[in-house]
């Protein structure tokens, strides 16, 4: 993570800083799926590989309340791979973005020792765009779903397990329907792609978080650390928290609160990824 920071501050825009950058009406995002960095070609099918190629591209735009409508597609390919295998590939590509209409506009191909796929998402800007750093104090952070199953999926396969068709590694859980009916009440929002533990901090900013013992014991330290969750991370005022809670139920999506942000700094002795707080 000190590296990632290091590059992105070569390339300080007044944009940056978000899942997306608003620009006018739209959104843009990218995210990149690589070979043996996000995946292990025996671990997913070829059509698995681009279905979640465009779902972890997805959720950036979803975690802004954007509706993406069009995609530039980045494709490096092994000369290796034999062309059902390529048609597989685009299948779950071209699948994915139709479920959820999504147009590929455009991209470009190359060569490449290893499968790299990158994808733009361009998106519609809704009524009300959401940004990671709007909490404000006495604001409650909350996160959809349950976390840790992305990692209890990518331990069973590194050590030889295999893993059902569904399970979150393979197929993150976009949270649309709650995102479409919460967003108005919601103050900012982010995806859990690093881990909570990783991403809070991006999330609360120069904000602290007044998060009990009993809250972290109760997680337990896999829901800390678990990436590629695509889970949100949410934060909403007292006055609409029985709003939200609301349409968590009725969009049947779990939600966890955490925590309510407070000022000042937080120290988690047993969590290393909060030291700086």
């Amino acid at each position: 993570m000190d590296k990632e920071a290091r590059i992105i501050s070569h390339f300080t825009h007044a944009l940056n800083g978000d899942d997306g950058a608003l620009l006018g009406d739209f959104v843009y995002s990218k995210d990149l799926f690589i070979e043996n960095v996000h995946f292990k070609r025996e671990w997913l099918s070829m059509q698995g590989i681009g279905a979640k190629a465009v779902l972890v591209n997805l959720s950036d735009a979803i975690a802004m309340n954007a509706t993406p409508l069009y995609a530039l597609l980045g494709l490096a390919l092994p000369k290796e791979l034999e062309n059902d295998e390529i048609n597989a590939l685009c299948a779950g590509i071209l699948d994915t973005c139709a479920k959820h209409g999504v147009s590929i506009i455009g991209g470009d191909t190359t060569s490449a020792d290893k499968i790299t796929i990158s994808l733009t998402i361009i998106s519609k800007a809704n009524k009300k765009t959401l940004f990671r750093k709007n909490t404000k104090n006495g604001d409650f952070i909350a996160f959809t779903g349950s976390l840790g199953l992305s990692l209890k999926g990518l331990k069973s396969l590194q050590n030889g397990g295999k893993i059902a068709r569904n399970s979150r590694f393979i197929k993150p859980s976009l949270r649309i329907e709650f995102m479409k009916k919460s967003a108005k009440n919601l103050k900012s929002a982010m995806d859990i792609s690093d881990g909570l533990a990783n991403d809070l901090p991006k999330f609360l900013g120069k904000k602290g978080a007044k998060i009990s013992a009993k809250t972290i014991s109760k997680l337990g330290k896999s829901q800390w650390l678990s990436g590629e969750e695509y889970e949100l991370l949410v934060a909403f005022s007292p006055k609409n928290k029985a709003r939200v809670l609301g349409f968590a139920k009725q969009t049947r999506t779990k939600l966890t609160i955490i925590g309510q942000v407070k000022n000042g700094y937080l120290k988690i002795p047993k969590y290393r990824a909060f030291k700086h707080f």
